[in-house]
């Protein structure tokens, strides 16, 4: 059946609808953050975010089966199979309630070790365990009431879940300030969390009766569904390997600097990351929405057509990886300079070092995207591969050459599992084809993306004679520069000598489905 919306017009309404709450909830969170610590107190901040931290570990439950559930769906949701779809969200919604019971009874466990958590603290322990209890609720009701919302993004609808919780959170957000402003009351705050949080999921799932009527999902049949589709459970023990390497990985990289360095280089490296991480959210507004739509294609199963679509995404991906690198690596010192000061500058190859790891990161998605919707999640020693090779690689290097040593644990495991093997896994495996066509393209990208790096290196550069680090005047000059003259070289190279990125940008004009 053919679709009623184009996946581009889709992939496109997600990443406006993430962008603009991006932007109202990056300036939300300025004030607020403000506010609170003023009037509720550093303490009570620290406490709440301790406690979302704790119920987080709990939540690793989840991992892999919203993305298993997604990419079953892709297939029926292309067909239209609504029968299909209500038995694959009625098992959805048992597996979850299960999870939900299980959260729900280590959270109470872990309820029990409060006290010793938070031996030396001026709260009283009623306004620790009100807000651990009411956190523990609000994260159970996504469990038991909003697991329907999974529709929602392998129909690239995600738009509507994001439309609706971020309106929630920043109505949320809004009225906290104001009760902490004008009562300082730590249980108020507290209630006013868990009260937006009921009133999302009604609101939620009004919505989503309201987009898919036909929808009846049962849970109490999930069980008896449950042995129709043991592809559910195979995929959510692949995807759940496939996660948690990631989350290792990241996690251990402040307490391995902490070990081999010391605490004020792993603040110094705190100070890029967060500049790096906000960034990352920012792109992945646009590089992410586009997730559901090429499980849907797939499902399609018109081959020349996702070859086309694959070297598109990646073309996108390649020339938007160039830009924030470039940009990194040519503003980020000045801009800390000006932000902290000169002595929180790290060493030169520790930005290079960090602008390569972007790098590999962003442009790791446009594989890993075509390998989540063929549904080729099997290579489980993949992931824990990457994980040891890149602990292995941090601990040693890290021994010997401190920062920059840790830093090379995750690149080297990126090159070899994620550079190396996922493409060769895609391209045998989904495509059906030899790895070597996309080796000779990936040459050909990284040539033209460096071509004008180099160029503003050797001739720009020398001629503007602006240092950035002088004052946020002459940092936005040097910027408004050097970025939009790279971005649009680039742009040009890649458009000229590579087809992908000639049909992104037809696509992109057109909308075309």
């Amino acid at each position: 059946m053919p679709q009623q919306e184009s996946r581009v017009k889709k992939s496109l309404l997600n990443a406006r609808v993430n962008l603009i709450f991006y932007f109202l909830t990056l300036i939300l969170s300025f004030f607020s953050r403000k506010i609170f610590l003023d009037t509720l107190g550093a303490d009570f901040v620290g406490l709440t975010g301790t406690l979302q931290n704790l119920l987080g570990f709990l939540n690793l439950a989840e991992l892999g089966i919203g993305s298993a559930i997604g990419y079953v769906l892709y297939k029926p949701l292309f067909e239209h199979d609504e029968g299909k779809i209500n038995e694959i969200i009625s098992v959805f919604g048992y597996l979850y309630r299960w999870i939900g019971f299980i959260i729900l009874g280590a959270g109470i466990v872990l309820a029990c070790f409060l006290p010793l958590i938070f031996p030396n603290t001026e709260f009283e322990m009623g306004v620790i365990f009100f807000a651990y209890f009411s956190f523990l609720a609000s994260s159970l009701i996504g469990y038991f009431a909003n697991y329907k919302q999974t529709l929602l993004g392998a129909d690239q609808k995600n738009y509507v879940v994001t439309a609706y919780f971020q309106t929630a959170t920043i109505i949320k957000t809004l009225i906290q300030m104001a009760s902490a402003y004008y009562t300082g009351s730590y249980y108020l705050w507290v209630a006013i969390e868990l009260t937006f949080g009921i009133i999302y999921s009604f609101i939620l799932n009004w919505k989503i009766n309201q987009v898919y009527p036909w929808l009846r999902s049962e849970v109490r049949q999930g069980k008896q569904l449950f042995k129709k589709y043991p592809e559910v459970m195979k995929y959510t023990k692949q995807l759940f390997i496939q996660k948690i390497s990631g989350i290792v990985q990241w996690q251990t990289t402040p307490f391995l600097i902490y070990t081999f360095v010391n605490l004020k280089i792993v603040a110094f490296y705190g100070n890029y990351t967060i500049i790096t991480d906000k960034l990352a959210v920012f792109v992945n507004t646009f590089l992410e929405s586009t997730g559901a739509g090429i499980g849907n294609l797939i499902a399609e199963g018109n081959k020349s057509k996702i070859k086309s679509v694959f070297w598109e995404l990646l073309s996108a991906r390649y020339f938007i990886a160039g830009i924030i690198c470039f940009s990194i690596y040519h503003l980020i010192d000045p801009f800390i300079v000006l932000w902290l000061g000169k002595e929180y500058i790290l060493d030169h190859i520790i930005l290079v070092l960090i602008v390569i790891s972007i790098f590999i990161s962003y442009t790791r998605g446009g594989v890993m995207q075509f390998l989540y919707g063929y549904g080729l999640f099997r290579d489980i020693w993949a992931p824990i591969a990457e994980i040891v090779l890149n602990l292995g690689t941090a601990i040693i290097c890290g021994k010997l050459y401190g920062l920059p040593g840790v830093l090379m644990g995750g690149i080297v495991s990126q090159i070899l599992i994620v550079g190396i093997w996922k493409p060769y896994f895609l391209y045998h495996c989904g495509f059906k084809e030899s790895v070597f066509y996309y080796w000779g393209n990936w040459v050909k990208y990284i040539v033209l993306i460096f071509i004008p790096w180099v160029m503003i290196e050797i001739i720009l550069i020398p001629i503007l004679d602006i240092e950035p680090s002088q004052s946020f005047v002459s940092w936005i000059f040097y910027t408004i520069i050097l970025v939009p003259i790279y971005t649009l070289s680039c742009l040009v190279l890649l458009y000229v000598f590579t087809p992908g990125m000639r049909k992104f940008v037809c696509r992109f004009i057109n909308k075309k489905k």
